[in-house]
This record gives C-alpha cells, structure tokens and sequence, in this order.
C-alpha cells in the first residue's frame, strides 16, 4: 500500500512540475531554445560541424572582423574555449585569424569563402527547424509571436544588473576553525 501512495505522490509531483514548467516564461523560453539548439547540432553535424561551431560561424558571418573577446562574451564561453573553437575552424578552413590594426595583441576573424557555402547550407537546414516549429502557426500569429519576445527581450535588457562577481569560498586555513 505504501509503494500506491508513493507512486501517486511522485504523479501528483511530477503533475505539479509540468504544469509548472508550462505556465513559466523562463522555463518554457529554456525549453525551446533547447529543442531549437538540438535541431540545428543535427543539421550541423550532417555538414560536418558542431552545434557551438554553427553559432560562431554565424557570429562572425554577421559581425565580420569580430575579435576572439567579444565571440566568447557573445557565445557566453571562456576566451579559451572560443581560441579553441577557432583553431579547429582555422584548420578546417573555415575562420582566418587576422591582425588587428589597433591591437598587434587581438586578432580579427572572418570566414573564408567555404564557410560562406557551408553556411548558405546550414541556413537551409534553419530554415527546415523554424518552418517545423512554427506549423499551424498563421501569418499574424507568428509575427505576434516575435513581437511577444522581442517585448520579453527588451524588458530583460533595460537596466542590465552587472553580474555580481563569484561569491568568495574560504581557503584552507580560513575554514578551519580557530585558524
């Protein structure tokens, strides 16, 4: 008897979550750019790159001469992790580094002309992903849609707090006690 009433306080629980996550603008905003993101690493990967590579190409495709600081802020990566990403583009000939003409520290990154192709294809597949996710949807209803989240965008960017920098945790010696 016990294992029913578990089993029906897991359901009413797990009832209670999904209702939750569907009536909750982050969760379900989340949600579908998780389902969008999953979709386009498929398409990216039939073309021979990753997901997180597709974003950085498109980044650069549309702001081209971008430094490496400024992808990985946009991506919201470790500069390290955006280097990274670029010495693989580099080598696969999609991503040229060049000199900054301000800066001999920073490089500037553009896409070679295979990356143009390559991204003229994925834009095919994105487009295939947002025609899916948009069936049943009309004319009005999905530039009501856009207008929606571009309100929601708006009313998220105004008055950006800063990010409050990582809380501080004790060293050794701090958390022992009477150290």
């Amino acid at each position: 008897m016990v294992q029913v009433a578990d089993a029906q306080l897991d359901d009413s629980k797990h009832r209670y979550y999904r209702h939750v996550m569907s009536s909750n603008v982050a969760f379900l905003a989340t949600d579908v750019g998780r389902l969008f993101r999953k979709r386009f690493n498929v398409a990216a990967r039939q073309l021979g790159v990753t997901g997180p590579q597709w974003r950085m190409l498109a980044a650069i495709r549309r702001t081209p001469g971008i430094n490496q600081c400024a992808i990985a802020a946009w991506l919201e990566v470790e500069a390290i992790t955006a280097g990274r990403m670029v010495d693989r583009l580099e080598k696969a000939g999609l991503v040229v580094r060049r000199d900054d003409p301000d800066d001999r520290r920073t490089w500037r990154l553009f896409l070679t002309a295979e990356a143009d192709r390559q991204m003229d294809r994925l834009s095919g597949f994105a487009d295939q992903v947002f025609a899916e996710a948009l069936v049943g949807f009309s004319e009005a209803e999905h530039a009501m849609l856009l207008s929606l989240l571009d309100r929601v965008r708006a009313n998220l960017s105004e008055n950006m707090p800063e990010e409050a920098p990582p809380a501080r945790t004790p060293g050794p010696k701090e958390s022992m006690p009477n150290g």
